[in-house]
């Protein structure tokens, strides 16, 4: 779907002023706009302990044109996947937010703000289904022009997280110039070729990114 508009975001998220540390804010709301600046401006939020935590890690995860790998392994089994776009968002969000993941924070308010994001046409998920359509795998973001901000994935069978990450790159890849952006990266991430940029490095590449035209998401 087209996205629908966003009037202005009355909060203003000014890199200039952030600490060096991962955590850079706290407070605001979860309001569709609010978000949307927010992700232009290269933060995200992250609750904890009923407070609303902003995060830009002055270490950035971001996979760009031509840094992705995937392994012999892993092109075998994508050969048991199909990949799907936008099909099942509430359901890639859940099994995201299944408490019983390590390190769970996805919670009901969070879930709600990106629910009505989608809805909104800012927000996407990747799904990847095994033989019969059953889901086992996705990852969902949000997408600003030519910047896809990775929120979270999972999986339910070997490598379905990373076949995701490989739409992902095969639906970005459209575009001339593009960027992921992954918050972190882990070991994991790292198979596949997800670096680590200074945060002044991510703000500047994505300040182009967020106004170039978006990938085709129907």
């Amino acid at each position: 779907m087209t996205p629908v508009p966003l009037p202005p975001s009355p909060w203003a998220f000014e890199p200039a002023e952030w600490p060096d540390d991962d955590c850079v804010a706290s407070g605001a709301d979860l309001e569709p706009s609010t978000l949307f600046e927010a992700y232009r401006r290269g933060a995200f939020p992250m609750p904890d302990r009923r407070r609303l935590l902003w995060w830009s890690p002055t270490q950035r995860g971001v996979l760009g044109p031509g840094d992705l790998r995937v392994s012999r392994s892993l092109r075998r089994s994508m050969r048991s996947f199909t990949i799907t776009v936008d099909t099942d968002f509430e359901a890639v969000i859940d099994a995201c937010a299944d408490p019983r993941r390590p390190g769970a924070w996805i919670d009901a308010s969070i879930r709600r703000a990106y629910v009505r994001l989608f809805e909104l046409g800012h927000a996407h998920s990747v799904e990847t289904r095994d033989e019969e359509g059953r889901l086992v795998g996705g990852l969902y973001g949000v997408g600003i022009g030519a910047l896809f901000a990775g929120e979270s994935m999972f999986h339910r069978r070997t490598d379905a997280s990373k076949a995701a990450l490989v739409g992902l790159v095969e639906r970005m890849s459209v575009l001339p110039d593009w960027l992921i952006d992954t918050q972190w990266q882990t070991p994991h991430l790292a198979t596949l070729g997800v670096r680590e940029v200074p945060r002044a490095t991510y703000l500047a590449a994505i300040e182009a990114l967020v106004d170039l035209p978006a990938p085709d998401w129907d």
